[in-house]
């Protein structure tokens, strides 16, 4: 689909005319969890708010998500959209029956959407809501796909084009039907004028005695009503029951992620080994080294040099920036333009201002420090007292000694300077020398009367 087309069919889609329901109240008890399934994080993000942000794409009228009772995290989760308890899970059906009261007078399109099904794409939702409103004026619109192996999956048996003639599960499909290929995602536009009607007709009278939506396309066909169906990807559609397919979708994300940032000018050395969040943002020339992985809430701006084995969570990085290797970088940091954050260095909830240098072996936390700052091998500023945390503010130009310790709440002056070894505890005024250490003093001789007397 070319850009021109996606914005015209945009322009004629009116979010007035679209409700999603996402079915999320299965517990997942293949996850062996006490989670709900759909909490479990896809980098960084819960597998619901995947499916929740790519469905806010389509700007409907409202998202409804069906949880189970007892899951107030889920329902924090989906704030502030509409949650319904589907008690009892009997079947997707019996899903579909409970959001429905939330839908009442509605008369647009009802697309459904599964929590645990976080790869769906924007655009392939918006073709099956354009397919739906097509002349034909199907009652159901159905997503289908092509897996590598469609052992399991639904068969969607087609009428003719696009039309469905039925849906076959597995158990009951004979030789023919088994080898079709084009399977049902279970991913549905239904028309909102008939859907109450239709959805009250799903009976439970099969084998496990739940309630199925898939029922919903012979339902409307005694109203002489047509089902449509389109294709998408088979990855999209992938879903989560076990931590094994868990791992699976990471991996898919994970390089589709790599790939558009290569695409928009990212240098990484060793791509397979660079691990992002789902709202990572990095500008191009950026250069990237083997073994970093990115926290949520990162954002990495243009010229900046990761290098390997680095730690990145919370933070905004300005232009030119160059961190690591072995460097943390931990959440409500921000570092300055051409700042430098070298090897074994941790920062956390701290400001570094542009030009400043952090080179080795050191610890900020809870720190405003001002610009072309040099803070020494070792250094560290105490933040900590046992029992609050407090501020420690250096200002520009500061050198700070190896092996310095900054007790705060304290403040150090521009153009101050403190002495190797110091521990400072008061304020430094610009321009002065902060020294705290004990005078050095000598006595002669010990040194060869105290191995004497260990022999």
């Amino acid at each position: 689909m070319t850009a021109r087309k996606l914005r015209v069919m945009l322009r004629t889609m009116s979010a007035k005319d679209l409700s999603i329901i996402i079915l999320a109240a299965g517990m997942g008890t293949r996850m062996q969890s006490s989670l709900p399934k759909v909490m479990h994080p896809l980098a960084h993000k819960p597998l619901i708010n995947h499916v929740i942000d790519t469905a806010a794409q389509l700007k409907p009228k409202k998202i409804i998500v069906v949880v189970g009772p007892d899951m107030p995290a889920l329902e924090n989760a989906v704030k502030p959209h509409t949650t319904v308890i589907q008690t009892n899970r009997l079947g997707t059906g019996d899903a579909l029956k409970q959001a429905l009261p939330a839908l009442k007078n509605f008369k647009g399109t009802v697309m459904v959407l599964y929590g645990d099904t976080p790869l769906i794409q924007a655009p392939t939702l918006k073709a099956l809501h354009k397919r739906h409103l097509a002349k034909d004026n199907p009652a159901v619109t159905v997503l289908g796909m092509t897996p590598p192996d469609p052992y399991g999956y639904g068969r969607l048996i087609l009428k003719s084009g696009d039309i469905l003639d039925r849906i076959v599960e597995q158990k009951d499909a004979n030789a023919s039907e088994a080898a079709v290929t084009l399977c049902n995602t279970g991913l549905y536009c239904i028309d909102g004028k008939g859907i109450q009607d239709w959805a009250a007709k799903i009976t439970n009278k099969n084998a496990q005695k739940e309630y199925y939506i898939t029922d919903l396309p012979q339902i409307a066909a005694k109203d002489k009503r047509l089902t449509a169906v389109i294709h998408c990807d088979y990855e999209q559609v992938l879903g989560v029951n076990t931590r094994a397919q868990l791992a699976e979708l990471e991996m898919i994300f994970q390089n589709e992620k790599r790939a558009t940032f290569m695409e928009k000018g990212v240098t990484m050395q060793d791509p397979s080994t660079v691990y992002f969040a789902a709202d990572t943002k990095i500008a191009s020339d950026v250069t990237i080294e083997p073994n970093v992985f990115f926290g949520a809430g990162v954002a990495i701006s243009k010229g900046c040099h990761i290098k390997a084995f680095s730690h990145i969570e919370g933070a905004n990085i300005a232009q030119n920036v160059t961190i690591g290797p072995f460097a943390r970088i931990r959440p409500d940091t921000q570092i300055g333009e051409n700042a430098k954050i070298g090897n074994f260095v941790e920062i956390k909830k701290s400001k570094i201002g542009k030009g400043s240098k952090i080179n080795h072996l050191a610890y900020v936390g809870d720190t405003q420090m001002g610009k072309d700052v040099n803070f020494g091998c070792g250094g560290i500023t105490a933040n900590y007292d046992g029992n609050k945390k407090s501020q420690t503010t250096i200002e520009d130009g500061v050198m700070i000694g190896s092996n310095a310790t900054l007790i705060a709440p304290v403040k150090i002056e521009k153009e101050a300077f403190i002495a190797a070894g110091s521990t400072i505890t008061k304020k430094v005024s610009k321009d002065a020398l902060g020294i705290a250490r004990a005078r050095q003093s000598e006595k002669k001789g010990w040194a060869k009367t105290h191995c004497a007397k260990k022999k």
